[in-house]
């Protein structure tokens, strides 16, 4: 059993969902990093703001934090005992990121209306630009940390059937 968890992995992976799920069979708080970055009226909450917030997260004693953020993401990294990692193909990623546009989500703060080009470019060049940041952190913790890493939707139900 795990207390403290991180969810990480390219936009439209899944880490929303599987961090609910996380949070149904496990009953510890889930943290959405959008939701503590993002306000309603589409701005954002300055970056000191951010890391104090996330900062009380996670020195508590039990959460799941749904997010990359890659800026704190070492802070995550070490303060959590297990790490799921989300790597799916950009194709699945894009596809599902697309899918939600003009539906409510408990996980961001107002209804996508369009497939922002920025961020359909920022999904593409995800695995070039962020991965091998979260790639280099997983060899650092590997001794200290549970990691799990999914490369299909297949694995991740097959993981979250057994907990």
């Amino acid at each position: 059993m795990f207390y403290k968890a991180i969810v990480i992995g390219c936009p439209g992976a899944g880490k929303s969902t599987f961090s609910r799920n996380l949070k149904d069979k496990t009953g510890l708080p889930l943290y959405h990093l959008d939701m503590l970055w993002h306000k309603p009226d589409k701005t954002t909450i300055s970056r000191d703001a951010f890391d104090a917030r996330l900062k009380t997260i996670v020195s508590g004693d039990k959460w799941i934090i749904d997010g990359n953020y890659g800026r704190t993401l070492e802070m995550r990294f070490a303060s959590c005992d297990t790490v799921f990692l989300l790597d799916l193909p950009v194709d699945e990623c894009l596809t599902a990121a697309a899918s939600r546009i003009g539906k409510p989500r408990e996980d961001f703060p107002w209804t996508e209306t369009e497939f922002d080009e920025e961020f359909r470019q920022w999904i593409l060049d995800f695995p070039k630009n962020e991965m091998p940041a979260v790639y280099e952190l997983i060899a650092k913790y590997k001794q200290e940390k549970t990691i799990y890493i999914f490369h299909t939707r297949n694995d991740i139900e097959n993981y979250l059937s057994l907990i």
